[in-house]
């Protein structure tokens, strides 16, 4: 019974007991507790995971795959207990728990390779991360991070890190059409799934019961992506899980101009957007263009004479670097000088003097510490800037220039500059100064007419998702797809309704596919020097018709060639990765702009830093022994704000990173309290200890920061109490 249907029962007890009736107030209890209230459904038996990659032990729960170019049957979803392993055999005998007595099958020896181990709701796991790679173009900016892994264990695990700290979950789950686009213990569900409904209700109520443990309750937005197939039940689980919400509004999206489609039905041309707020959250105001562009009208905008256009809409920096006629070194050497920068804070540090035009600009003696950044074009011809020394200095005085991107590959970095005119517009009061970036540069936002509260209905030309989701992934994955990707911009304004006002804002997607949602958050910040961190889950799932080609080909779950085209492997990673360089997977820069609020060459990239992780599950032995801090090292710089370095191993003493500290031995208590107090960056202290005194000893003297207790044999402190999934 939720608990307004209680608050209501217990009305009508009251006022049974105000009429002195008592009979009838046990009348009234005695209904309540044999009848469900609100949102009644099928708690379908708790889901089943394969742990692929987990080495099979003895005591796992496993399923035993069919053979390689075999489909997947009724004997597959079977369960058995591993009572032995030797000499790459796995001994096994049925499996029996209070969820599963369907295995009467006798007893059996399979190869390991043959078998793989399944997360039963009975069965505790220990959860780690291990890093598969990164990119980093941002200096000391926090990192956007992507997890590959079953989302409900990865939002268990995530509960350590950032548990009431998160600002915004977005998320697009399946929407249950019947089209076979999901799956519940490792079966799609179709249309004639008589209980589709139920499992999508119990399979979505345990990773929103999750959800809510992650948000900050004084101050966050839930948002839900979802079609009439289940919009109805979904605000009714909505209302059931989180009575504390105070607003649940829905938006209507048109993502289809002309409508797609179904059978008999009416064309399906929008989707739904459902925001929950909690505590003192409401919508922001946002830039009126990414919702007023209405279909037809971007054409005629791009009609127009594209620079005077550009420059009454929108907060613009320009490249430093003069382009086009009359802009070589020749033309005008007074223009051709050195700026010198500082790389490890992205900062102009110093303007040099134009040099003769005989001269060759590699003799000038460089400055200590700082690198010379010269008009040179990317095919290497001398080109000039836009402007003479004195006034770029006074631009930079006012925070109007500044280092932007930097291209690895090429080892060039990007400096703008802000235009004469967006200057005017400020002084007019058509723009306004919200905010410095760390190198003292200015955010700029426009005021007055140019922001408002969006409205219910968006259906603008942005929120196309053929032109904006499916038509973007080719341009940067080339001939990689993806079903059903989200508009960028419609992404973008949902994300932007909630925490345009927060520029460190944490958003976490946990049905993350292509990575629409991480790529949204990386242009907020581009457009207003914001510092939000996005955390994207995703599984590694192969469509239907791919895993039918690659079971044709021999191949299984698990296969190296196999995960290689999983969506998180084949298309989120690479799609974030190249969302940030600006080029392909195959190195190609990607083509076009970005359109309507943020109008730059896509091949440009962005500021951002990445790093990319699969969820990992470790051996119970090695927990015990307390060796398993490699496996836990991601979540503690997690917790501290996914910030700098990570402190990877187990060293003597203590060690120190950039945001947080670790105490390994309590030995040398003294000394890492003394380090800790010294470091103004520390957010974060870490205790091993089994010790409650210990810890709190030093908890006690670090007022202000998080200190944290770890058990001394690691991963307790991560363990999954997957009896939880029945809740």
């Amino acid at each position: 019974m939720s608990q307004t249907a209680q608050a209501v029962v217990q009305n009508l007890v009251d006022r049974a007991v105000k009429l002195g009736d008592r009979q009838l107030a046990a009348d009234i209890r005695a209904f309540a507790a044999q009848r469900q209230f609100g949102l009644v459904f099928e708690h379908n038996r708790p889901e089943r995971l394969r742990l692929y990659g987990k080495p099979v032990m003895k005591g796992d729960v496993v399923q035993v795959l069919p053979e390689r170019g075999k489909k997947e049957d009724s004997s597959s979803q079977l369960l058995w207990l591993v009572n032995a392993v030797r000499g790459g055999v796995a001994d096994l005998k049925p499996y029996q728990s209070p969820s599963y007595d369907e295995n009467e099958c006798e007893p059996r020896s399979v190869a390991v390779d043959d078998v793989v181990s399944v997360a039963e709701y009975d069965q505790p796991i220990y959860a780690g991360l291990k890093e598969t790679g990164r990119v980093e173009r941002a200096g000391d900016k926090p990192y956007q991070v992507v997890i590959n892994g079953e989302n409900y264990h990865a939002l268990e695990t995530l509960a350590f890190a950032y548990a009431g700290k998160v600002d915004c979950i977005y998320i697009d789950p399946p929407y249950n059409t019947g089209a076979r686009d999901w799956k519940y213990n490792n079966d799609y569900v179709d249309g004639s799934d008589a209980y589709r409904h139920s499992k999508w209700l119990a399979f979505m109520e345990r990773r929103l019961k999750l959800a809510k443990q992650l948000l900050n309750p004084n101050d966050s937005v839930l948002i839900v992506t979802i079609d009439e197939k289940e919009y109805a039940r979904l605000e009714l689980l909505l209302e059931s899980v989180f009575p504390n919400a105070t607003g649940i509004q829905t938006v209507s999206i048109t993502i289809h101009k002309n409508g797609v489609a179904r059978g008999n039905q009416f064309k399906r041309a929008d989707e739904y957007a459902v925001f929950c707020f909690f505590g003192t959250a409401t919508p922001c105001q946002v830039d009126r263009r990414l919702y007023s562009v209405e279909f037809g009208e971007l054409e005629k905008k791009v009609a127009d004479d594209a620079s005077s256009s550009r420059s009454q809409r929108k907060v613009r920096w320009e490249w430093l670097l003069r382009g086009g006629s009359n802009s070589a070194r020749s033309d005008r050497p007074n223009l051709f000088y050195p700026i010198y920068i500082n790389e490890r804070s992205r900062t102009i540090e110093a303007i040099g003097d134009s040099i003769p035009r005989e001269m060759d600009y590699r003799a000038v003696p460089g400055v200590d510490g700082l690198r010379a950044i010269w008009p040179i074009r990317p095919d290497g011809r001398e080109a000039t800037w836009h402007m003479s020394q004195p006034t770029l200095k006074q631009k930079l005085d006012k925070g109007f220039a500044r280092v932007s991107t930097y291209d690895e590959k090429n080892d060039r970095y990007t400096l703008l500059y802000l235009a004469n005119i967006q200057e005017d517009r400020l002084a007019k009061g058509e723009l306004k100064i919200v905010g410095r970036r760390d190198d003292g540069s200015a955010i700029l936002e426009a005021v007055g007419e140019a922001t408002a509260i969006p409205t219910t209905v968006w259906s603008g030309a942005q929120f196309s998702a053929g032109e904006y989701g499916s038509r973007y992934i080719k341009r940067f994955l080339g001939h990689r797809s993806f079903n059903f990707p989200k508009s960028l911009y419609a992404t973008e304004l949902s994300i932007a309704s909630v925490v345009a006002d927060k520029p460190d804002a944490l958003i976490v997607d946990f049905f993350s596919g292509s990575g629409t949602t991480a790529h949204a958050v990386m242009r907020l910040n581009h457009q207003d020097g914001g510092r939000r961190r996005s955390i994207s889950i995703t599984n590694n799932e192969v469509s239907e018709d791919e895993s039918k080609k690659l079971t044709k080909r021999g191949l299984r779950q698990g296969d190296p060639e196999w995960e290689a085209l999983g969506v998180c492997q084949y298309v989120t990673k690479p799609r974030v990765t190249a969302a940030i360089t600006g080029k392909t997977p195959d190195g190609d820069p990607i083509k076009g702009d970005y359109k309507f609020t943020d109008e730059f060459p896509m091949a440009d990239g962005f500021e951002e830093n990445a790093v990319f992780f699969d969820l990992t599950y470790e051996d119970p032995d090695a927990v015990e022994l307390g060796v398993a801090f490699e496996e836990i090292a991601p979540l503690l710089w997690l917790r501290a704000g996914s910030r700098g370095s990570i402190i990877k191993y187990e060293q003597p003493g203590f060690a120190m990173a950039d945001a947080y500290a670790v105490l390994f031995d309590f030995a040398s208590v003294g000394a890492f309290i003394d380090a800790v107090k010294q470091n103004a960056s520390i957010r974060c202290a870490y205790v091993i200890t089994d010790d409650t005194a210990r810890y709190a000893s030093v908890k006690a003297q670090l007022p202000g920061l998080d200190v944290v207790r770890l058990y001394e044999n690691y991963l307790q402190s991560f363990k999954i109490a997957a009896e939880d999934a029945v809740r």
